[in-house]
């Protein structure tokens, strides 16, 4: 009985570009389900390393490619689904591997959970693209570009919504990052999609309208330079004084170092000024002060009384009766408390359970919070007002990640504010990846961005994307920097999501529809 021969790898890896689809879906077809789920893993795998802090976003786009190239290959719907979420699970396995921090700050008590945070994280999500790859199954390549774009917009808004690290975000570290400001990180992950599936098609007849999405996409990076604005700050610019007290989250809330980082604040906020001229604006970090806001009278005295005639914007958890909020308060210089803006959007698990107050009574609370047994969500949005410096867009934390957020005062607003603990993300991707997003909120409204870790990355960046100054992970410090000019409102301030959405919701419709008419036609009919 002779052995079949598996396929020769070739052919289908030359379809990646271009040079020979129809063969490499023929290969891929004549392997098993369990290859073939493998396959779409690896891809799915080498597809996150286009996200920081790798930033390989071409070959980011080549495993891209070769993931819809093996998920057009199923022999059914449910093999496609299969192939779908494994594709997926690689990809969230990389690009969330930072999940497991949280739980290693006290590895004896939490250790356990990490590998299976991750690997239900992975596979939960996964489930999203496994959906649309059985959505798209049988109806061409157009088909599953919009379905797995709808897939990435149904996670970033369904049960709470978790659009960290969407597909569009391998393009956040390339020149085409600017185009978020035209249609958004969704339009983005269109776009990815859209080069992917034309790097494995190969057109009939060497037309070359059949390369136009692929060659539209190389025009766009090449007129990216056109698209560089001028953003540097006026001479008479305010200056902004960004701190860093490098607090490890294991130490942060010791008692016996609670006072040694709130003293380093203190030293940061009275040090000489960098630039010859005192700031006109001081920001601490995320909780910085480690009391409760109604127990911190003495504490916020101390400051007003260092920071002097400057008004200081700072991270602090305050209480109303039981409940507990994630707050940012304006310190203005007089020492009272100017304006106080409540998180709104929590971190599920990590600052409040899902059940929490049946959950509580076994002792199962929420990372974050250190007051009660988790955080309770402010009323939504609002902007943030200092004296002689703008209107800010306030960002705590986790909220970053949300482009609607950014874009809630777009037209009053005249700078983004994040204030965030990033120690809980460990030292590696998940610090660069919450820049990064914090970056593209940036581009997206034409808005600077002001940002303010506990233990890094701080940065000051302008209304397009580029980090202007920095203090690096691990570090403790402060910089001085002028306060940067946003930008006129942006066509994705103006629009929103919609545009992107309507549009995945036309292929989509449209695969659809081309494929009914393919059943009902003469040729199909007995």
């Amino acid at each position: 009985m002779a052995m079949r021969q598996p396929p020769d790898p070739r052919l289908w890896l030359s379809g990646v570009f271009g040079v020979s689809g129809g063969a490499a879906l023929s290969a891929l077809s004549g392997l098993s389900l369990p290859r073939q789920m493998l396959l779409a893993a690896l891809a799915g795998l080498i597809t996150s390393l286009g996200l920081a802090p790798f930033a390989l976003w071409p070959l980011a786009l080549l495993a891209l490619a070769c993931l819809t190239l093996v998920i057009r290959a199923a022999q059914s719907r449910r093999s496609a689904a299969l192939i779908g979420w494994a594709a997926g699970t690689g990809y969230f396995a990389l690009a969330l591997l930072w999940i497991v921090e949280p739980f290693l700050i006290d590895p004896w008590l939490t250790g356990w959970m990490a590998p299976f945070a991750l690997v239900l994280m992975s596979a939960g999500l996964a489930l999203f693209w496994g959906a649309a790859a059985g959505l798209a199954h049988g109806r061409g390549g157009l088909a599953l570009i919009g379905a797995l774009a709808l897939a990435e917009f149904a996670r970033a808004h369904l049960l709470t919504g978790f659009p960290w690290a969407l597909l569009g975000y391998i393009w956040s570290e390339s020149p085409f990052a600017l185009y978020a400001a035209y249609i958004g990180p969704h339009g983005l992950t269109l776009v990815a999609l859209v080069t992917a599936v034309s790097l494995t098609t190969r057109p009939a007849r060497q037309e070359l309208r059949g390369y136009l999405p692929l060659l539209a996409v190389c025009a766009a990076l090449a007129a990216t330079p056109l698209l560089q604005k001028e953003t540097s700050a006026p001479p008479d610019a305010p200056i902004v004084r960004i701190l860093q007290p490098n607090a490890a989250q294991h130490e942060k809330w010791d008692p016996a170092l609670a006072r040694f980082f709130f003293e380093r604040q203190l030293a940061y906020t009275r040090a000489p000024a960098e630039t010859g001229q005192r700031p006109d604006l001081i920001v601490w970090p995320e909780t910085a002060v480690p009391w409760v806001l109604d127990n911190a009278q003495q504490a916020l005295k101390t400051l007003s009384d260092t920071a002097g005639d400057v008004p200081v914007v700072l991270g602090i958890q305050r209480a109303e009766g039981w409940r507990y909020y994630n707050s940012l308060i304006v310190l203005a210089p007089s020492g009272h408390v100017q304006t106080i803006y409540d998180k709104h959007h929590l971190v599920p698990f990590g600052e409040y359970m899902p059940l929490g107050d049946s959950l509580a009574r076994f002792g199962i609370t929420s990372f974050a919070a250190q007051e009660g047994n988790g955080y309770s969500a402010g009323p939504g949005p609002r902007p943030v007002s200092v004296a002689g410096l703008g209107v800010f867009a306030p960002l705590i934390c986790y909220e970053a990640v949300f482009p609607q957020y950014a874009a809630a005062f777009n037209q009053r607003s005249t700078h983004l504010l994040q204030i965030t603990n990033d120690a809980w993300f460990g030292r590696f991707s998940g610090p660069q990846q919450h820049l990064s997003q914090a970056r593209m909120r940036a581009i997206e409204q034409g808005l600077p961005l002001l940002r303010s870790a506990n233990t890094g990355i701080s940065a000051v960046i302008d209304a397009q994307g580029r980090i202007l100054a920095s203090i690096p992970l691990a570090t403790s410090g402060f910089i001085d920097v002028p306060l940067p000019a946003r930008l006129p409102r942006t066509l994705y301030g103006k629009t929103g999501d919609w545009p992107a959405l309507a549009l995945a919701l036309l292929l989509v419709a449209a695969s659809w529809q081309r494929s009914r008419a393919k059943r009902r036609s003469p040729a199909n009919s007995d």
